[in-house]
């Protein structure tokens, strides 16, 4: 009898992790079941290309995983029951046609059953509580909001003003992305504390560079504590002009876990060790923004694509080995560098310690730009080459356990 493998969200992390147990694992002693909201996949460090109106290369998840054995279901997942080890999700009539699932559609519910489920339905941007910023900031932690905001600004006219709340990389990243490519729009990018404070001496100075060579205004040790129609308010009582605000202060992961009766912290994490395995229920693994999991230092993960990837590496072949009697390898879980495009022409690699603290060293400009672009492909690249391109071996799984709970698969 076949085990039963359910991998939850297909981001980095998830279709990796998919892709990697595929390369590992006898097709005919598990099934792997990749459940996503969408058919393709969603290059989401891309994001802020895509609100400019670049193009992305198509990546429909039935060309990256042709002949894994990896069984895609488009579906939205609805609740998790790992006491009783179901999934519910909410799939259009006829999921293989639908490409995503709409309040408009006829739909219904179905309950899958596991015996070993990955859970990285990753994260969406958090308004951080922020009156107005549900109602009148636009975000591009996903690729709807992403094409919201292109609609937005592709209606702004000569001199509108466009505010990006949030100083981190996400916010660099969409401050430059619209300077660059509506040199006519008057930007502005406001963060709570200094431009690129937390960047070397090198990087904080080309930074400064850029963003004044493209004409965007920064204001410095601004807390936004509400957004309007046509402005965002500061905690000093100021207020700056906005026909559009852009949101990057943060993410917040799927609410589905916290619900669910496994050990999470309070930002809604599952806390994992360090296979990836959840510390309340063994038969759960979590991977990408949705885990917790201790870096070097003993310092939490940051929620990127750089701990994705290795993240979902732990995870399967901590599955694989321990399906199949082989030794649990341990990935490094460690940081290199921070990659920030700065428009389509420049960027910041900005060199960091084991636990991600910046050091003198960085690069800068067009040679920056190049590094990241490579990243990105590499990035989208490792989905559908799950074990970087080398040799891989299907090992059998040692003999399966009697199985109790629900049938494979039900309709609730």
């Amino acid at each position: 009898m076949q085990h039963r493998i359910i991998v939850l969200g297909a981001g980095y992390a998830g279709a990796v992790a998919a892709g990697r147990l595929a390369k590992r694992l006898h097709r005919e002693d598990v099934a792997i079941t990749l459940v996503n909201a969408e058919p393709d996949f969603v290059e989401r460090v891309r994001l802020h290309q895509v609100a400019v109106g670049q193009e992305l290369r198509p990546r429909p998840f039935t060309e990256m995983f042709a002949g894994t054995g990896v069984e895609l279901k488009v579906a939205r997942v609805t609740a998790v029951d790992v006491d009783r080890k179901t999934v519910t999700v909410t799939a259009a009539a006829d999921a293989t046609a639908a490409s995503r699932i709409t309040g408009g559609e006829q739909a219904e519910a179905v309950e899958l059953a596991y015996d070993t489920l990955v859970y990285a339905l990753g994260s969406d941007w958090n308004d951080q509580g922020v009156p107005g910023a549900a109602q009148h900031a636009h975000h591009i932690a996903g690729r709807a909001g992403a094409l919201r905001l292109r609609d937005r600004l592709a209606r702004l006219g000569a001199g509108e003003s466009v505010v990006v709340v949030g100083g981190g990389l996400t916010g660099l990243e969409a401050a430059t992305e619209i300077a660059e490519a509506r040199p006519d729009l008057a930007v502005a990018l406001a963060a709570r504390g200094d431009l690129g404070d937390w960047l070397s001496p090198k990087g904080r100075d080309h930074l400064r560079k850029v963003v004044d060579r493209l004409g965007i205004t920064v204001h410095e040790g601004a807390a936004v504590t509400g957004v309007e129609a046509d402005r965002v308010t500061t905690a000093d009582g100021g207020s700056v002009p906005a026909a559009v605000t852009v949101w990057t202060t943060g993410f917040a992961v799927h609410p589905i876990a916290r619900a669910t009766t496994l050990e999470v912290t309070d930002t809604g994490q599952i806390v994992v060790d360090g296979t990836m395995r959840s510390v309340s229920h063994p038969d759960v693994y979590a991977a990408g923004d949705a885990a917790m999991a201790m870096g070097p230092g003993d310092k939490p993960l940051r929620m990127c694509c750089a701990t994705g990837g290795p993240m979902a590496w732990q995870a399967a072949d901590a599955i694989a080995a321990r399906l199949t009697g082989g030794k649990i390898p341990k990935v490094p879980l460690r940081y290199f560098n921070q990659c920030i495009s700065l428009g389509r022409k420049d960027g910041l690699i900005q060199y960091v310690t084991a636990d991600d603290r910046s050091v003198r060293s960085a690069l800068t400009g067009r040679l920056a730009a190049t590094y990241k672009e490579l990243v990105c492909k590499g990035a989208a690249w490792s989905v559908g080459k799950p074990t970087l391109g080398l040799p891989t071996r299907r090992h059998r799984t040692v003999a399966a356990q009697p199985r109790t709970g629900v049938p494979a698969e039900t309709t609730a």
